[in-house]
């Protein structure tokens, strides 16, 4: 199954994908409600975490798809599909906003790591952007191989800065 079919299935059946991305904030707002002020402690906070994974998956995968059809492939947003394009990211906020209310992210297991993938992707698609503007592949004299050493490189470096960044971050929380 080709991404491409993926899209098609979702043209012709939109019922299921609009349920998926309508009842991960209901339930988020239905644990924090049933949750009454204890989201911090457990079972709780593996819940939301759950929930949470559940929905930023499909959010960041759309968040990237919208970002990359826009600069890359020069979609309109004319033709964006709502239910694949707009829909997962609408639900996606709303269930952060949802559970941040009534948690503290920073104490769900796993939600640094939801951050980090975000700040990589786009990063990521940055250096790509870059490169398809400025046509670096362009250069005739580096191999295939070269090119993708690189490439490699430069994002083991933006994933070394993401580190100092967030390693900085927690040595204030703990001189705070």
């Amino acid at each position: 199954m080709t991404l491409r079919d993926y899209f098609s299935f979702a043209a012709l059946n939109p019922g299921w994908f609009v349920f998926f991305f309508m009842i991960i904030p209901i339930l988020a707002f239905l644990t924090s409600w049933i949750s009454k002020g204890m989201g911090n402690e457990s079972p709780w906070k593996y819940i939301f975490s759950a929930l949470i994974y559940a929905i930023c998956v499909p959010g960041i995968f759309s968040i990237t798809l919208d970002i990359y059809l826009f600069l890359f492939e020069r979609q309109s947003v004319f033709d964006a599909n709502l239910v694949l394009q707009v829909l997962p990211i609408i639900s996606m906020i709303s269930t952060l906003q949802i559970i941040k209310y009534n948690v503290d992210l920073d104490l769900i297991p796993g939600f640094h790591k939801i951050s980090g993938l975000v700040m990589l992707i786009f990063f990521t698609i940055c250096l790509m952007w870059f490169i398809d503007r400025t046509h670096i592949y362009a250069i005739a004299f580096l191999s295939f191989g070269q090119v993708i050493l690189i490439f490699v490189v430069l994002f083991l470096l933006v994933k070394f800065g993401w580190y100092l960044m967030f390693r900085q971050k927690v040595d204030n929380k703990s001189n705070g």
